[in-house]
């Protein structure tokens, strides 16, 4: 069973989405918050699979409750859905590089919706290749993190190639045929680069490769 967290300060839009997770034999909403504080105290409470963020709320918005639930090692389970009405921008980048495992358009069909929910629960990133196109184009111009780049020397030679082809936006099947190998070993190569980098999804993986000048958006 997926376990959710609803948080939007619009009740209607609440409605809305609990709505249409209630119709699904495999999902349930665990509760519900109208602002960042209460999604961090229910976080904390319920330990949800999702949680499901509206990045513009009064007082504690979706970037801060973010990096409140991601920093917090009791919830890293947790992965974290931005919600919002304008697609991606400078907000949705912030959220991502606090934890967020990706994003949703609020006016997604509900059948992408729930797909996307059921990726999300799996540790997958909502990231396909033209949104990390733009993540790189808008705003991963900008000076090199050296301190990423040192952290990138300590990864095996198939763990930069696994990270690189993350940042690419390809999926575990697609990278473990790439690689020539097996999905289960390409997941391990990814997993044991994210523990090392100290990323927490694949999403902040993405974010980590161009940071560090492992991936550039001129290839690699």
């Amino acid at each position: 069973m997926i376990r959710v967290l609803l948080v939007d300060d619009q009740p209607l839009i609440r409605s809305g989405f609990r709505a249409l997770l209630d119709t699904e034999d495999d999902v349930t909403v665990v509760a519900e918050a109208a602002d960042g504080h209460a999604a961090f105290t229910l976080a904390k409470r319920h330990r949800p699979d999702i949680a499901l963020i509206d990045i513009e709320m009064p007082d504690v918005d979706g970037i801060e409750a973010t990096r409140r639930i991601a920093a917090d090692p009791e919830l890293v389970g947790v992965h974290i859905v931005i919600l919002t009405n304008y697609g991606f921008d400078e907000y949705v980048f912030h959220a991502l590089r606090a934890g967020a495992a990706g994003f949703l358009v609020k006016d997604i069909q509900p059948e992408d919706f729930l797909h996307s929910v059921r990726v999300a629960a799996r540790g997958d990133a909502l990231l396909a290749p033209s949104i990390t196109r733009r993540l790189i184009d808008r705003y991963i111009a900008q000076p090199l993190d050296s301190h990423a780049g040192r952290r990138i020397k300590g990864l095996t030679a198939r763990e930069r190639e696994a990270v690189i082809l993350v940042a690419r936006g390809l999926s575990n099947d697609e990278i473990a045929d790439r690689m020539v190998i097996s999905p289960l070993t390409a997941k391990t190569h990814i997993n044991r680069a994210m523990t090392k980098l100290g990323a927490r999804d694949r999403a902040q993986l993405v974010v980590f490769a161009y940071e560090s000048g492992l991936v550039t958006s001129r290839g690699t």
